[in-house]
């Protein structure tokens, strides 16, 4: 797709599968595009949310931080959280919310990740038509999942801005995700220690040098 202008992005960050390194790469692209992050859906309060954990690693103003639609206090997949919670999510305040300047929005888990057991964040996304960047892991089993959750993009007309892997390099398994998944591999944001605004501003600015923003 055309790639968009930072000034007016709105890109979700979407993942393969859960703890992929989403929240730590949205963090890090909001930092860089200079853009306000969004978490529609928080499943578990125990600790940092990932709001504060991209507020922290972004280092993010409190007003470019929006409120989740959903705060939802058992660490499960949304629909398991939202019946134990006692809480009925609706589909019609998962609305992107207007700002000024670009907007990450991050997504939970897999692309599957069920809302209701009517709904997953793909229904949600695809009816978006926003752009998505695609979190992988490097480690085995990438591959696969990596490639499903493309096709599953494509099958839904859901623009793919490229992949982002999150880990060691595996050079092969970028280059054949993007033979065979027909994305753009963005580059690859090792595991950071000690993780920090600094470092992450730094390795994702080395690890990053080219978005299609």
């Amino acid at each position: 797709m055309n790639a968009q202008s930072a000034g007016d992005a709105r890109i979700v960050v979407a993942g393969t599968d859960t703890d992929i390194g989403k929240t730590v790469f949205a963090a890090g692209l909001a930092r860089r595009i200079g853009a306000s992050y969004w978490k529609p859906v928080q499943a578990g309060l125990d600790g940092e949310t990932d709001s504060e954990v991209a507020k922290r690693l972004g280092g993010l103003p409190a007003g470019r931080v929006l409120p989740e639609a959903y705060r939802l206090c058992t660490p499960a997949s949304p629909h398991r959280s939202a019946c134990i919670d006692g809480v009925a999510l609706d589909p019609n305040r998962l609305v992107p919310p207007m700002v000024t300047g670009p907007l990450v929005i991050e997504g939970a888990g897999g692309l599957m990740v069920p809302l209701t057991r009517r709904l997953t964040f793909l229904d949600v996304f695809a009816d978006w038509r926003l752009p998505v960047i695609l979190c992988a892991r490097t480690r085995l089993g990438t591959i696969n999942h990596t490639l499903l959750s493309l096709e599953a993009l494509r099958r839904r007309s859901i623009p793919v801005l490229g992949v982002a892997f999150i880990g060691d390099a595996e050079p092969d398994t970028q280059e054949i995700v993007a033979d065979l998944g027909g994305a753009a591999v963005l580059g690859c944001l090792p595991i950071l220690a000690p993780l920090t605004a600094t470092t992450l501003e730094e390795a994702f600015a080395a690890s990053f040098p080219r978005l299609p923003i």
